[in-house]
Order: C-alpha cells, then sequence, then structure tokens
C-alpha cells in the first residue's frame, strides 16, 4: 500500500497562499512537531565509564580514550 504523500493539493495550495509570517509560523511548527517527537536518551557518562571499565584488557588509559571518543560523539548533540 503506498504512503500517502505529505504534501497533498490542498497543502500544496494552502502553502502557496501564505505570506511571509504565516509560512515562519507554519515552518516552526512543523519543526517543534520534529523537536518534539525525537526521543533522546540521557547517558549516565559515569555508570558507562564504570560499566566500560570492567571490560577484560581494558585500562585506565584506555578507558579514557574511549570516554572521549564518546564524549565528542554524544555530548555535542546535548549542548
Amino acid at each position: 500500500m503506498p504512503n500517502k504523500p505529505l504534501l497533498d493539493r490542498a497543502l500544496y495550495k494552502k502553502i502557496k497562499a501564505m505570506d511571509r509570517e504565516t509560512m515562519d509560523n507554519f515552518i516552526h511548527n512543523i519543526y517543534q512537531t520534529g523537536k518534539d517527537d525525537v526521543h533522546a536518551t540521557e547517558v549516565d557518562f559515569d555508570k558507562l565509564r564504570e560499566d566500560i571499565s570492567k571490560i577484560k584488557g581494558i585500562g585506565e588509559s584506555r578507558l579514557n580514550e574511549i570516554m572521549a571518543v564518546i564524549e565528542s560523539h554524544i555530548g555535542a548533540d546535548s549542548e
């Protein structure tokens, strides 16, 4: 069964007739809806560090390297 298009003819005509302020509000509402739908998971870095340190062969130096990589990827998104 094909998906219904997000932009049907009626919505296209409505968008085409919008002024700048209405279009700005419309786009903001779409963005906010998407943002609200995202289910972000918080990461407990102390617990993560503790769990990784239990892996055989992971010393303090390697653990610090791993945590730095994780924080560079996850930490950038949460700020």
